[in-house]
């Protein structure tokens, strides 16, 4: 693994992080966030930007979220070394890349073409053997079922059912349920067949989750 770094940067990255860790962040994640560049996701026009605590434009009218989102819902997926971590909306690429720092084996799903192909690219570049796969996300990736946890960086308007049948047991989806305006970050424990918990936090904001079992 051949992650870039710009000591440049370094001072903003710090000052960020440190606004997490009193935002209630864990070490793990942080430490894991520490090593990754924001900026080197994000057109350069935007780089400048890259360490403010908010949701940035990426291309194809997506956004690269929130640190303290991408933060938040990584915290809410529990992420042990050698879980197998399904992601929904590759998107830039820096949610797969942090589930990879903090050793799972990862397996990302993007809908956009675009999007796909500039990920893989840089996944390649730095090393990182993350599994990706162009393809509607709500769906999820039924030939590596089950995962230990899916996360899912886009709004649904409802859990999608299949997301549900790829989790193990006692695995978590982290997903944004609600309508296209603000949604509510909900944390889904399989607790045996057909049987879950939840945990619901509020007042989030995404891009809608396009597919069969999402938006039209």
């Amino acid at each position: 693994m051949n992650l870039p770094n710009d000591n440049s940067y370094k001072e903003r990255r710090l000052y960020l992080l440190q606004h997490l860790r009193e935002k209630g962040i864990s070490d793990k994640v942080l430490a894991a966030m520490e090593m990754l560049a924001r900026e080197k996701f994000i057109s350069s026009a935007m780089q400048n930007r890259a360490y403010e605590d908010t949701a940035l434009p990426i291309d194809c009218s997506q956004t690269i979220s929130q640190p303290y989102t991408v933060a938040f819902m990584t915290d809410q997926l529990d992420v042990s070394e050698d879980d197998k971590i399904l992601e929904i909306g590759t998107g830039s690429g820096y949610q797969a890349t942090l589930l990879a720092l903090l050793g799972a084996t990862v397996f990302t799903v993007e809908r956009i073409p675009e999007l796909h192909s500039k990920a893989n690219q840089l996944f390649r570049e730095w090393g990182l053997r993350i599994n990706t796969r162009l393809g509607d996300g709500t769906l999820g990736w039924n030939e590596f079922a089950p995962y230990d946890g899916i996360i899912v960086t886009a709004a649904a308007p409802s859990v999608p059912k299949s997301l549900l049948a790829q989790l193990k047991i006692n695995g978590r989806l982290v997903i944004p349920i609600g309508d296209l305006s603000t949604q509510d970050m909900f944390t889904i424990t399989k607790t045996g067949d057909n049987e879950y918990s939840e945990n619901i936090n509020r007042r989030f904001k995404f891009v809608p989750l396009i597919g069969k079992q999402g938006w039209e």
